[in-house]
This record gives structure tokens, C-alpha cells and sequence, in this order.
């Protein structure tokens, strides 16, 4: 009897081992499953990241065939584009204006500015008229693959300004602004890629028509003409003039399914590392 006891005591203990062994197997079995499914997540995860990189690649060299069509640039800036030079070349406008390039790289643009006030530097207790000026035009740019595109542009507006050389004392000794309307000619230098920022130097020549008549006065006594501005022969007809421009480049307003697609994804990966 003794020794039946004996070998069913050791029967069970061999029965306990045989399941702790199972149940070792079971959950090894278990995190094993666990750690497949989690390194199948990943692969599939960076799969899907190098498709979408690698179709980011491909949409990126589409954008750069062009990277001026259907774009809406706001500008701000100095000079003979925003919108007016003046004095010997030195003095300066400063404005702000828009230009919406179509996809045939022509675009048209328009602009509004001050022309400042203040003391003249020249002599004392006496003062400038400042005043406004604007211009609308045309621009054609060339080489679109590239970030750097020449252009070039005409418009009409106002070209020049300058003073009258007389102050007058019932005008608190402050010298009258003139300004003379034209047409003007420039050659552009334009940063412009996918980007938002825009940078523009522009170098022309301005035609102003009624330059003379606008700069000369007559004496009505002697009927002697006389020039109004400090220059004796008065404003110049024609002359050299030169801006700088920085402006903020809205995307493509029209874009494509691969474009759509990879604003998309790029807002995708960003939501996803917030």
C-alpha cells in the first residue's frame, strides 16, 4: 500500500512539471507572437514612410519644372517698383504692393507708396512735401526650374519726384512736391521656389513724357521759362532707376493630384509628430 502511495506521489510531481512546462512554452509562444506583430507594425510603418518619401521626391522634382505658376506674392519695399525714385537718384519711395503670376509666367502686379517728408537737408528751416505714388505693370520671368528667374517688366505710374526749389513762406517754408508720371522699363532678379519667401532686385529706365512741363513754370510778365526744381534743366525725360523688393509667396493656387497628395502627406507626418 505504502509503495502505491509512493508512485502516485511521484506521478503527480511528474504531472505538475509536464504542465509548468506547457504553460512556460504557452506564454513564451505568446510574447514571441507579440514581438513578430510589433516588428511587422514597424516594417510595414517604414514601408509606407519611404513610399511617401519617395513620392515626395517625385512631386518635389514636378514642383521644381516650375516654381512660378498660379503664385499670389504680397510685397514690400524701397525704390523705382514700390513705386518711385526721385532726387539725383537717391531718394527713395516706400510701399507695398501685389503681383499674381499666372502659369504662363506672365504677371501682372501693382503698387502704392509714400514718398516721405521732412527737413531738407540742404538748408535750414525748411522743409520737403512728402506725398504718395503708384504703378501698375507687367512681368515675364524666365527659367522657372531654376530659384533665381530673370524677368522683365513695364509699367506705368509714377517714375519720378522731386521738389520745388522755391519754399514758400505760406506754406510754412516747406518746398512742393512734384511728381511726373511715365512708363518704365526694368530688368528682375527674382528669388522665388516653392517657398514662402520672394526677394526681387529690379534695375530700368523711366520715360516721362510731360517731364518737362511738369518741372518748368512760366513767367506770366516776361513769359520766361524757369525750372522749378533745383536742376536748371529739369527733370530729365528719361533716367536710371533701381528698387528692392521682399514679398510673402502663397502656394500654387492650382496645383495637381501629386501636389495635393504630398501637402497632404507633409500634413499627415506633421500632425503626427505634434
Amino acid at each position: 500500500m505504502f509503495k502505491k502511495i509512493i508512485v502516485l506521489f511521484f506521478a503527480l510531481t511528474v504531472a505538475g512539471f509536464a504542465q509548468d512546462d506547457d504553460a512556460t512554452v504557452s506564454n513564451t509562444s505568446d510574447t514571441t507572437s507579440e514581438v513578430s506583430d510589433s516588428r511587422s507594425s514597424d516594417r510595414a510603418q517604414r514601408k509606407q514612410f519611404e513610399k511617401d518619401q519617395r513620392l515626395d521626391e517625385y512631386a518635389n522634382s514636378l514642383r521644381r519644372r516650375d516654381w512660378l505658376k498660379d503664385r499670389l506674392v504680397f510685397e514690400l519695399g524701397m525704390g523705382s517698383r514700390q513705386p518711385v525714385m526721385g532726387e539725383t537718384g537717391l531718394g527713395m519711395g516706400f510701399g507695398f504692393g501685389a503681383e499674381y503670376i499666372t502659369r504662363w509666367h506672365l504677371a501682372l502686379y501693382g503698387s502704392f507708396g509714400f514718398i516721405p517728408s521732412g527737413d531738407d537737408p540742404d538748408f535750414s528751416n525748411i522743409k520737403l512735401e512728402g506725398g504718395t505714388g503708384w504703378k501698375v505693370g507687367l512681368n515675364y520671368y524666365l527659367f522657372a526650374k531654376n530659384p533665381l528667374h530673370l524677368g522683365l517688366s513695364a509699367s506705368y505710374g509714377t517714375v519720378y519726384y522731386d521738389h520745388d526749389i522755391v519754399a514758400a513762406d505760406s506754406n510754412d517754408f516747406t518746398r512742393e512736391l512734384i511728381t511726373t508720371m511715365g512708363w518704365q522699363f526694368d530688368v528682375l532678379i527674382t528669388y522665388l521656389t516653392n517657398e514662402w519667401y520672394y526677394l526681387q532686385f529690379a534695375v530700368g529706365m523711366y520715360y516721362a513724357p510731360d517731364a518737362h512741363k511738369d518741372s518748368f513754370k512760366t513767367d506770366y510778365l516776361t513769359g520766361v521759362e524757369s525750372s522749378r526744381v533745383v536742376d536748371h534743366d529739369g527733370i530729365s525725360k528719361y533716367g536710371l532707376v533701381f528698387g528692392i523688393t521682399i514679398g510673402f509667396a502663397l502656394p500654387e493656387f492650382f496645383p495637381d493630384a501629386t501636389e495635393i497628395h504630398r501637402r497632404e502627406r507633409e500634413k499627415k507626418y506633421g500632425n503626427s509628430e505634434d
